[in-house]
Parts: C-alpha cells; structure tokens; sequence
C-alpha cells in the first residue's frame, strides 16, 4: 500500500470532521434546546460504527446502521421531525461556516500580505520587468487573463444566503441568523440573473481599478512622462447572451442587457471623473450627452409584455437616430481624454489615466460579451440559406461540405442589409443571435469585439460556416471573435482535425489574419461527465499542444492565442478545490505555457466564475480584491525551470488516463448507472436555473433517464454529490493506479502537475462514502424491503413494506443497480489499497446521508397509507406511487390535493330552496393532516439536507 503523502497541502483542504459543531455561538446561531444534544449523540454514534467497521470484518454499515436506527425512533416516537429539522439545521449551518472560511482561504484573504499589498506587489514586478515606456505600454496593451461571467444553473441557495457566505468569509465574526431554509423560493430569472452577475462586474471592476492604478503609479514613478493604457486584465460576461439550451432569452433580452452593459459603463465613468473634472468640461459634457441617449434607447427598447411591430418600430427609431450621441465607438473619448489630462494637476493624473484604462479596455460596455449557440443550429441556418442538405457530422460527407461552404464563401460579396424587420421575421436561432450581434456593432458598439461560441463544434465546417453567416450580415472580421468550444470526448480527441480542416481555407486564415486572435474555449462538464474530469484535462491539455503544432505548421504563431475554460466552481465541473492559485496553475501548466513562450505566440487565458457559486468570488470588495490579485499574480507567476516528471514518463501518463476514461466512458454506458442517475434524478435538488435538468414528462409519469445524456451536466454531478459519490472524478483512478502503483506513487510525490490533479480525487474521497452509495442501492431493491416485512414488529408495518417491495419490484432498478455498484466498488478498493492518503467523508456528513435515507424510506411508507381511490383517466394508484418511489412528491402533492380535496367548501350562506340537509364540511382532512402535510414535510428536509450536503461540498454540481 502507498504512502504517499498529499502534493498539496492548502488551508482550503477538507477536515475529516467538525472539531465542535456550533449549536448556539457567538456568531448568533441558535437552535431549539435539546438539538445540540441530538447531533452530538447521532455523530458520536455515527462515528463509533465508523471505528467499529473499521475494526469488526462483519461491521454493519455505519450509514445503513444509523439510518435504521433513526427509523425506528421516527416509528417509536422518541425522535421528533421537528428535533430532526432543527438536527440538520445545525449540521447545515455548521457546514455553512466552514464553506465560508474555505471560500475566504480559496482567494488569500485570511493570508499574511493583504489584498491591496499584492495588488502592489503584481504592479512593481510588471513594471520593473520592462526596460522601456514603449515595451511597458506594449505588455499593459495586450489583455493577458479575462474573467469570464456565465450563469449556468447554479443559482442553488436564496440570495441572502449567498450574502451570509460572502460576509462571514470577509469577516469571520460576522453572525449568521436562524434561518428555517436556506432554499430559493424559486428559480431565479433572467433579470435575477442578470443583477447578479452585474453586481459582481462591478466589484471586479472596482478591484481592477485598484490594480491597474497601482501599475500606473509604479509606471509614473519610473517615467513621469508615461500614461499607458492598462488592458493585462478585463472582464467579460455570457448572462443575457448565452442562448444554447435556453428558451427565456429573447432578442429584444439581450439588446436591453447591452444596452444596460453601456449605460453602466458610461455611469461609472462619469463618477469617476464627478471628482476630478469640472461638469464644463468637454469630456463630461461628452459623457452626460452619450448618456441620455442611452437611457432614452433603453426606454425604448422592447420587452416580453411589449414587442409588437410598433413598439420594434419606435426602438429602431431610438436608436438609429440617438446612435451618433450614444457613441459608437470607445475611441471617440480618446482626443478628450487627453485634453481632460494635459489640464488636471498631478493629483488627479492617476485617477484620470485609471478611469480611462478602465473605460478603454472594456470599451462601450461594463464588461466584453460573449454570445453562444449550438453547432446544431449553425447548420439549420446554412441548410436553409445555402442549400448545403449533407450533414458535415458524418465524415464521409464532410469533404463535400467543406467544398461547398468554401465555394460560398469565394461567392460572397456585398453583404445583406440588416434591419429590425428582418429581425423580426427570422426563423432560425442562428440568424437572429447573428443579427443581433450586427445590430450591437451597428448602433452601440462598434469597435468592442464580441465573442461567438459554439457549442459541440464537430467540424471545420462548423467554424467556416459560421464566418459565412457573419460576413453575410456584414459583421466585419476584426468585430467577431468565432470559437469553438470542445467539450465533448469526441472534439477533445478530434480537436486538432476540426482546426486543421478550417486552416486549410483561406478564408479561415484571412480571417484569423485579420482578427489578430485564435480563440478556443474547454469546456469540462460534460467531458467530465463521460471519461472522468482527470482525464478530461488530460484530453484538454494534449489539444492545447496540438494546437501550437498547427499554428507553427500553419505559420500564425504572430496570432494571439485565447484560451477559455469554462470550468465552474465544483471539482466536478473541473475547478481546483484548495485555492484559486492552485486553479490557474492546474489549468495553466508551466511546460505549456513555456512552449508558448517558447514559440512567440501571446497566450490570453480566460476562466469562468459561473452562476451563484463564482460570483461569491466577487461577493464583497475585499473579496474581489482579492480574487483580482490571484488572477493578477497569474499574469507575472514565472515559470518553473525544473521540468516536471510527469512529462517524462508519456507510456504511463499515457496508460493512467487512458485507462480512466476507458473505465468511466465504460460506467456511462451501463444501464445501472443510468438507472442510478434517473432513480431519484433531479428531485434530490432543487432546480437552480431557467433551463430544465432533463427532458421532462407530463407530471403524471416520470421520463425515465436511460442514458445519462438525457440529464444536463450540472444537475448529473449535482446527483453524484447527493448520492454520496463522486463517480465523475473516482471511476478509474483506482484501477489506473493499480496498473503502475510504483511510478503512480513516484509521481504522486515528485510531480506538481500530477499532484494538482490528484487533489481531485482527494477532495472527491472527503465528500464520497461507498456506504451512501450502498445505501440507496438497497432502498431500491425490493429484497431489502422483504427481509424488513420479514422483521416488521406489527402486521401493518410488514403490509406497509410488502407494498413497498411490490412497487420497487415494478421499477426494475433491481436488474441493473447492483451490477453496476459492484463495479464502482471493485474501483473504489483498488483506489484504498494503492492510495492510502485520500480523506474521508466527515462523520458529520455521513449522518446527514444516514438522516436522508431514513426519511426516504418514511415517505414511502405514508404513501402506502393513501386511501384508495377511483382511477382518474391519467393517474391510478399504482401510477400515484411509482412517482412517490421516484421522490416525484410535489407533483404528486398537487394530485392528491385534487382527488382528496380538504373541503367541501362554505356554502352555509347560500339559499338551495329545500330544507338544509346535513353539511360535511370537513372533506379529507385527516388524510392531509396524517398523511399528505408530513410527506410535505418530510421531502422539505429531505431537500434542506440537500442544500447542506452542497455546503460541504462547497459547490452545486
């Protein structure tokens, strides 16, 4: 067995336990009396059944154990639910306090040099690595690193606890209140959405302030004559702009959000200079003009209750008209900007030149944008405008296409017009997102380029049809930043065909000539989610390298270089867990990066802060600060001269991933495992964004998953985490390590780039428990609920689990579930036995699975207590409980609630004309009352168990 001792040890790294649970501290968190004496008792029994399988061959389970355990006192009456809400309360808000220190250590806050020293810091070594105002003004010009706003659906919490969590980080004595959720009361919107990630723009934009101040004093300070423009870093945003997936953005949505994007823009400018400059001068009188327009554009611009042809009509005018004084191009502001800074005193020279840095690198906008769509929709337009009928995803047509989009591309002249009524009547998605991106760069910002990416891009004909459509509607080279985006196994191995296939036209070279940049986009769910998220970067990085291969082949090393990865917050969406540092360097390794520089070609690296999890990054300014500063450290972090020896072993790097995403593409496939996803699926969670978790039913039956690409990405690992294992992260490493255990155990040692991915499965072992996993194997086998009948102490008891065994039975999951368990645990013991320094999930955290799972099996056995009923034409008992076995129990709520109604209703107040006969105005109401009201309850906690199992996971999926 391995020794191995952990690469990387952070502050940020999970405790194997709560060293004190607070019940009632000082930071203002309490609970009903006696509940504090509940956990404790649960943990400390849940750990003694830990110690004793730990010792004891023949050891019950400790999570199945405790889990009995609880039942039987739900059953007796000795354990309340209401003790048992207040028990999760505790362990949930006790999880919240060490998500927050976490999240404080993640970006440095709670470190030696505060956030504003290393903002000093960055800015004195940039500074002194040039030798000249003109290389300094060269290097400040050119963005190095973009931070990117996306709002996937990981908006899991309410918006008050999202600002506890970012307050205690800050401040650690910050009191957290008694909170009885910490649910959303329901899924945000996109103008939720959307405030959300503005107000994180501005913090981050306010930290950006500081820093590129403190570049520009140490640059004054050196040549008193100098005033670059600071550009190293710039932020960006997808919210409002991301259409892939989405039905609830429309195009008038995303012109109101540009349109707001730049009205912020000018605002803050104007503030900016509110001190510095007298309201007479013409920058500011320039600034209040381009303003009023604006909001008069934005007043008028359409909205969901109001875009009939008048109203598109009257916005058209509004912004046709108002454009010249809304400006249309950042640069307008240049000649003003320096009147405004040949006049100002010294004092106000680095506020002046840190508001222009900051208005110029982000031009008209609060931050850059970046729309998406799906290569899907790409050729629906294509199909329909060019006639091309072959489909370029089967390869032996793809020549034929390639040909035929360039023979249209060599076609093309004088663009078409775009107009709002063109707008108006297009069909395709693909046309409307590209002609609304012609009417941004038309009428609100012309000179900001806005990135296009495309989702599950195949094939070079993706990215040259896509430069045909926008050259049809006349958007310019330089103005659209086309990127595919490979997040598939099948693009990440086949990447460097897709780019080749686009190189080899000329227009795809003109075109990259003329736009100055390559640009790629990773992403890392879903490729995550089908090889494991080890190999996935393993697959990324490899693209990466082919890609420099290609430019050098090609000639375009004089290129810039954009890579983005679209990681999120969770080490199942390919974020680092221990600190933000770490994360740049796990996707940024020193031998790539070094070839680059290598090579000459400039490297721009952008990341994604994703929904309500990253933006907790930017949730306070301290904490903005000191996000910045890791990002700013990243731009100047100098490369490692020893070379890693990872690099040196190809065969077994080779063998270890390959054997990984052999292990987990193999797992994908297995109907258990989809079976396993789909048991419970998106009812263990609540929904966190607009788009639905998987393809839906009618509300009356289930759509059973029997392939895990019929559950978005999110809500997929958002299910691994509730079950109790990480199967994303953990399938594989097991078997690859007992391949070459000796030179696993060598590298795990001596090799950063392999100990940084190690620190996945470590954080993935200190949140994963095969005993939960086991747990809700045997829930759903019919076996377990016979030998319970079997035990019952009551005939009603045995009744109420024959049932149960009966309706699981129909189910099936009994066919394929344990098969597939056995496979992960085969993993799981090869992983124990070759790697003895993974964590293990807290006893805390394992009594929260052990409370779920008990409160499962007592909503099934309320529903074995639903009267019969008539059959409805859409719903029968037996349909009634299959959704209650699948924890469907709101929809199956809303049902009862109609066939049981609680009230006949008051009708004492009207006259019939007969004498009054009997009133039975009471309907069901023992039914709710004993049945239905404690379903409702017990799935409420069901879910508050969710949300604090997400707390010590410290991310949503």
């Amino acid at each position: 067995m391995s020794n191995t001792a952990p690469h990387h040890v952070s502050s940020g790294t999970q405790s194997q336990s709560h060293p004190e649970l607070r019940t009632a501290d000082g930071a203002g968190t309490t609970v009903k009396t006696g509940a504090g004496e509940t956990v404790s008792r649960l943990t400390h029994e849940m750990q003694a059944l830990l110690d004793r399988a730990a010792q004891e061959r023949h050891a019950a389970d400790p999570i199945e154990a405790l889990s009995s355990q609880i039942e039987d006192e739900l059953i007796d009456g000795s354990l309340s639910i209401g003790r048992l809400e207040d028990v999760v309360r505790v362990l949930r808000d006790a999880n919240l306090h060490d998500r927050a220190a976490r999240l404080r250590n993640y970006v440095g806050l709670g470190h030696d040099m505060t956030p504003e020293a290393r903002l000093e810091e960055t800015a004195r070594r940039i500074v002194e690595s040039c030798d000249t105002p003109e290389a300094l003004a060269e290097r400040l010009g050119r963005p190095g690193f973009a931070a990117v706003f996306t709002a996937h659906p990981t908006f899991a919490l309410d918006d008050t606890v999202y600002r506890h969590i970012v307050e205690m980080a800050t401040d650690p004595s910050h009191p957290l209140p008694a909170l009885e959720t910490h649910r959303r009361a329901a899924p945000p919107t996109l103008a939720d959405e959307q405030a959300l990630a503005l107000t994180a723009i501005l913090r981050g934009r306010d930290a950006l302030d500081l820093f590129n101040a403190a570049v520009l004093r140490h640059a004054c300070q050196r040549w008193p004559d100098t005033a670059p423009v600071v550009r190293s870093l710039i932020l960006a945003t997808w919210v409002g702009f991301d259409t892939d997936g989405r039905s609830d953005i429309h195009w008038w949505d995303t012109l109101r959000i540009r349109l707001a994007l730049k009205r912020t823009q000018l605002e803050r400018l104007r503030t900016q200079l509110e001190s510095l400059l007298p309201c007479c001068s013409r920058l500011v009188s320039r600034i209040d003009v381009a303003l009023g327009a604006v909001r008069e554009q934005e007043r008028a611009c359409p909205t969901g209750a109001r875009h009939d042809a008048a109203s598109i009509a009257a916005f058209a005018g509004a912004l046709v008209s108002r454009r010249e004084a809304a400006l249309v191009s950042g640069a307008t502001l240049d000649p003003l900007f320096d009147e405004a800074l040949a006049e100002i005193d010294a004092e106000g020279r680095i506020p002046l030149l840190t508001a222009r840095s900051g208005f110029l690198a982000h031009g008209l906008g609060a931050a850059h944008i970046h729309t998406r769509l799906n290569a899907t929709q790409i050729y629906n337009v294509v199909r329909h405008r060019l006639d091309i009928q072959d489909d370029p995803t089967i390869p032996s047509r793809r020549r034929l296409v390639l040909a035929q989009i360039n023979e249209a591309l060599d076609a093309l002249k004088a663009p078409l017009p775009v107009d709002f009524g063109a707008l108006m009547v297009e069909q395709s998605s693909a046309g409307r997102l590209m002609m609304t991106m012609a009417q941004i760069l038309k009428h609100i910002d012309a000179d900001t380029p806005i990135r296009f990416l495309i989702a599950e891009t195949e094939s070079g004909y993706t990215l040259l049809a896509t430069l045909w459509l926008a050259r049809m509607l006349g958007i310019r080279d330089e103005q659209i930043q086309i990127s595919p985006l490979f997040e598939t196994q099948s693009a990440l191995e086949r990447g460097e065909v897709i780019l080749e296939e686009a190189f080899r036209s000329p227009h795809w070279r003109d075109y990259l000539r003329r736009n100055g940049r390559l640009c790629l986009q990773f992403g890392y769910s879903d490729s995550g989610r089908y090889i494991g998220q080890l190999a996935a970067t393993n697959l990324v990085e490899r693209l990466r390298l082919r890609t420099l291969q290609l430019m050098q082949k090609h000639d375009l090393q004089d290129l810039e270089l954009v890579l983005f990865d679209t990681h999120g917050e969770s080490i199942g969406r390919g974020a680092h867990p221990f600190s933000l540092s770490d994360r740049l360097s796990y996707f940024s390794p020193d031998h790539t990066r070094g070839l680059f520089a290598r090579a000459g070609i400039h490297l721009r690296e952008e990341a994604a802060f994703q929904g309500g999890d990253g933006y907790t990054l930017f949730g306070t300014a301290p904490l903005a600060t000191a996000t910045i500063a890791s990002l700013a450290d990243h731009l100047v972090r100098p490369l490692s001269t020893t070379r890693d020896p990872i690099y040196d072993e190809p065969d077994f790097s080779a063998d270890f991933f390959s054997t990984i995403a052999l292990d987990m593409s193999s797992l994908v496939e297995d109907p258990g495992y989809a079976g396993l996803l789909g048991a419970f699926g998106p009812a263990l969670i609540d929904k966190s964004g607009s788009r639905p978790s998987a393809r839906q039913g009618d509300g009356i039956s289930v759509t059973r998953i029997t392939h895990p690409s019929q559950l978005r990405a999110i809500p997929n690992n958002a299910i691994l985490e509730q079950l109790g294992w990480w199967t994303n992260v953990l399938q594989g490493v097991g078997t690859a390590a007992a391949r070459h255990p000796e030179t696993f155990e060598k590298l795990a040692r001596s090799s950063r780039r392999f100990g940084l991915a190690l620190d996945f499965a470590r954080q993935a072992a200190a949140h994963s428990d095969i005993g939960a996993l086991r747990g809700i194997v045997r829930l759903l086998d019919p076996g377990t609920w016979l030998d319970r009948a079997a035990a019952a102490r009551n005939e009603e008891l045995r009744t109420q689990h024959l049932k149960l065994a009966q309706g699981l039975e129909g189910l099936e999951f009994w066919r394929s579930l344990p098969a597939m368990f056995r496979r992960i645990q085969a993993d799981h013991i090869a992983l124990e036995s070759s790697w003895s320094h993974t964590l293990k999930m807290s006893a805390q955290e394992r009594t929260l699975h052990a409370i779920r799972h008990a409160l499962i099996g007592q909503i099934w056995l309320l529903a074995t207590r639903i009267p019969y009923f008539s059959p409805r034409n859409d719903i029968n008992r037996e349909t009634l409980m299959r959704l209650v076995l699948q924890l469907e129990i709101p929809a199956v709520l809303r049902r009862l609630a109609e066939i049981f109604p609680q009230s006949a209703g008051i009708v004492t107040d009207l006259d019939f004309h007969e004498p009054s006969g009997p009133r039975d105005d009471q309907g069901f109401t023992r039914e709710h009352e004993e049945i239905f009201k404690p379903m409702a309850r017990l799935f409420a906690l069901l879910r508050e168990i969710s949300v604090a199992i997400m707390h010590a996971n410290g991310s949503f999926g």
